[in-house]
């Protein structure tokens, strides 16, 4: 069995490789071609904390994979990390274990950070120049780079996050910050932004419908779990395209559940990730539609993610 540590799986981060890894996961899970069982979910209500488990295997693959993260907020208080995690990769032949991928969150963080930047190339407007991000957690740091990469149309990047002082921190940390600017103003930065992406803990919504201009392209990846929400339940009511990166998943606690569970959105209207790839017509379709991606997060990309750590390792 092999094991990496948190410093050689970060070694062989290559995100542009990573991001064809993962669309492709995304189509063959539109396909009806990935093993996806329901998530795992423990929670620790009494400290805003949870675990969650997601594992699967894709079609004709001689692995599979098992992956373990947290989430403990509260850990900030004390300078410690709010995320953690290990990824277990095993013979889809003998049923062995193959690798043990140390990550400590940060698969996790890359592949979400990936899946993020491939919603927005997807479903943006052509011409779509100003991103802003709310959240000042892990997120931030790989959903710039990703966009970076992925999305080298962006000029400006606008953080918002209810803690000013950490949001300033956050920005800090960032390799590369000229572009980046703070705002306490989360109303004027959702009217002034082209895309907005959401990457809280929130349990009630941060953006109202009434806020959002057309043509905004919206990436919701803080609803991972049952009872957070970021979004105005208007707001994806109304959106002309939500893409979810896998339907049963998301009705079931992703962003769009409120708009489903409150019937202000029929689950039939939903566009699975996978298949706007295969299909980008399915997609946006002019400048002034307002577009919202609901991802949270399904096991292909972890296959995918994993299986590319360690061809870069091996290689």
């Amino acid at each position: 069995m092999r094991i990496l540590n948190w410093q050689q799986i970060e070694a062989a981060i290559n995100l542009p490789m990573m991001a064809e890894a993962v669309e492709e996961a995304y189509r063959l899970a539109s396909a009806g071609k990935v093993t996806l069982p329901p998530v795992g979910h423990i929670a620790f209500p009494a400290l805003s904390a949870d675990c969650h488990i997601k594992y699967g295997h894709i079609e004709g693959q001689d692995n599979f994979v098992i992956k373990v993260a947290t989430g403990f907020p509260n850990n900030a208080q004390r300078n410690e990390p709010t995320g953690n995690g290990v990824v277990l990769v095993l013979s889809a032949l003998t049923g062995e274990v193959r690798a043990c991928l140390q990550d400590e969150m940060l698969l996790t963080d890359v592949r979400t950070g990936l899946g993020g930047a491939i919603a927005t190339r997807l479903l943006a407007r052509r011409d779509a120049q100003t991103c802003l991000l709310l959240g000042t957690g892990s997120q931030l740091r790989w959903q710039i780079e990703a966009h970076r990469q992925l999305v080298p149309q962006i000029k400006r990047f606008i953080v918002w996050g209810r803690n000013a002082e950490r949001a300033d921190q956050a920005i800090k940390t960032l390799s590369y910050s000229d572009d980046v600017e703070r705002t306490e103003n989360l109303q004027h930065a959702v009217q002034q932004a082209d895309i907005i992406i959401t990457a809280t803990g929130a349990t009630q919504p941060l953006i109202d419908s009434d806020w959002v201009k057309p043509g905004t392209q919206i990436t919701a990846i803080g609803a991972d779990a049952p009872g957070k929400q970021e979004l105005d339940t208007e707001l994806v009511a109304r959106a002309d395209c939500v893409v979810v990166d896998r339907v049963a998943q998301c009705v079931d606690h992703g962003e769009v559940s409120h708009a489903v569970k409150s019937k202000r959105l029929d689950p039939s209207r939903l566009l699975e990730m996978g298949a706007v790839l295969e299909s980008p017509t399915l997609g946006r379709k002019d400048d002034q539609q307002i577009t919202v991606a609901d991802l949270t997060g399904i096991a292909a990309q972890d296959i995918a993610i994993a299986n590319a750590v360690l061809h870069i390792v091996k290689a």
